[in-house]
């Protein structure tokens, strides 16, 4: 566990406990995560698809080969949000730290944190030496983080996911 500075929620690798409450966040964030994140949001659209999901994960992440967080509320158990490192070449030591966010959450901190926290985690346990977070020009709220957490903007990405 890795707590956040606030106290009232935690990152913690995925988890088959959190099957069921991946559902749950993903079924109340429909709507915001249709247009960044659809892949994740139809993979866990029952709680079987979830479960299937998290197994997967946990495999990933036991060979090391993508990392996916779960933000969880300490009070009441439930996630709040993901953070995911992807795509990792270890012959460069780089990857992609994506991450999103429940909107009964969203605007007080928590992700800022999380991806501040991952991506120290990345650097020390993994060490990586680059991160790149990749976030489309109309999620004004994505790029707040990413420049928050002293990301920078590098380049345009032509080819990368387009929202509908």
């Amino acid at each position: 566990m890795i707590p956040i500075a606030n106290g009232t929620f935690e990152i913690a690798p995925i988890h088959e406990k959190y099957a069921w409450r991946i559902c749950d966040f993903v079924t109340v964030n429909t709507s915001r995560l249709k247009t960044y994140f659809p892949k994740t949001l139809t993979e866990n659209l029952t709680p079987d698809l979830s479960t299937l999901f998290v197994d997967r994960k946990i495999k990933d992440f036991n060979s090391k080969t993508e990392f996916v967080f779960v933000i969880k509320n300490t009070i009441d158990r439930t996630v709040a949000g993901l953070v995911f490192v992807k795509n990792l070449d270890y012959s460069k030591k780089e990857a992609e730290l994506a991450y999103c966010i429940g909107y009964q959450h969203e605007g007080i901190g928590i992700t800022t944190m999380a991806v501040k926290e991952i991506t120290d985690w990345s650097f020390r346990e993994q060490g990586l030496k680059s991160l790149r977070i990749i976030v489309h020009k109309t999620n004004p709220a994505s790029i707040r983080i990413a420049e928050k957490c002293g990301y920078s903007w590098k380049e345009t990405l032509p080819k990368e996911h387009q929202p509908p």
